[in-house]
């Protein structure tokens, strides 16, 4: 009897050290991983104004650029995407989606209201606000996500620096994505 009250208790002073040396904390680690922390700051921060420098010296041509995809998705929609380029700023952004009938997504009141149910967004608010972001940022990793809206920033972020590659180079050809 008196062997296990022993052994209880120092099972119970054995776990309590364990547990408090594991909730103290290494001074020299915190020091070290607010020295990492801050290195990784500076070198984003650097990194961030590298990229705008570089954005900037990309003059962008004048002109209308067309994307289109050449298939429907699972849910009867297409992307027709035109970018206008004026004095070297992009000055319009008419992303969309069109079905078979020439009807844009963004207007259809029927996919709104599916879509804003599901997910709490529909294509009247996310496509619209897309395209703004662009005109504003001038950069289409700028453009930031809509939540509910995920996968259409994915295509819109990707499809967009299509347009503005071409724009840099000058070529007004449409763009034809085989989806």
């Amino acid at each position: 009897m008196e062997f296990k009250k022993g052994l209880k208790m120092a099972s119970v002073v054995f776990a309590s050290t364990f547990v408090l040396a594991a909730c103290g904390s290494d001074d020299s680690t915190t020091e070290e991983s607010s020295a990492v922390e801050s290195s990784a700051v500076v070198e984003s921060e650097k990194t961030g104004s590298e990229s705008m420098s570089s954005t900037e010296a990309v003059a962008l041509q004048d002109g209308s650029y067309l994307l289109e995809e050449k298939n429907l998705d699972d849910n009867g929609w297409r992307v027709v995407f035109n970018m206008t380029v004026k004095d070297g700023q992009i000055t319009e952004s008419n992303y969309d989606y069109v079905n078979d009938a020439g009807e844009l997504k963004s207007e259809s009141e029927e996919y709104q209201k599916a879509m804003k149910e599901k997910v709490g967004t529909g294509p009247a608010e996310y496509i619209p606000e897309y395209n703004q972001a662009l005109v504003d940022a001038q950069d289409p990793s700028a453009v930031e996500v809509v939540s509910g809206a995920t996968h259409s920033h994915e295509l819109f972020v990707e499809y967009a620096q299509q347009l503005v590659d071409a724009a840099a180079e000058g070529k007004t050809d449409k763009i034809e994505i085989d989806n």
